[in-house]
């Protein structure tokens, strides 16, 4: 019994050898995926996130006053079409001969 529990603890030991190994491995290899993909992106003409968002918001204010303009300019000409139509029905109404009665 002594002797297979040496092994199991031996065998352990290098599971956990190989386990912090790899462990070790892989962050390198994060690592070095990390310093190449900033490298290729440094050399492409890409916006950071925070030019990309202050873009998007400047988009939105855009879209938003443009939409209140177009509302504001159809207000403006629904009036100056009513202010049209008031002198010509005040002209007709006073061409037209006063009912007799």
């Amino acid at each position: 019994m002594q002797v297979d529990n040496r092994l199991l603890d031996d065998l352990s030991r290098v599971a956990t050898g190989a386990f912090a190994a790899l462990t070790g491995v892989r962050e390198e290899v994060e690592t070095r995926l990390r310093e190449q993909f900033e490298r290729v992106l440094s050399r492409m003409d890409v916006v950071t996130r925070e030019e990309f968002e202050a873009v998007r918001t400047m988009a939105a204010n855009a879209r938003a006053a443009q939409e209140a303009l177009e509302a504001r300019l159809a207000m403006l000409e629904s009036r100056l079409a009513e202010a049209a139509q008031a002198p010509q029905a005040a002209a007709k109404k006073r061409a037209e001969p006063a009912p007799k009665g």
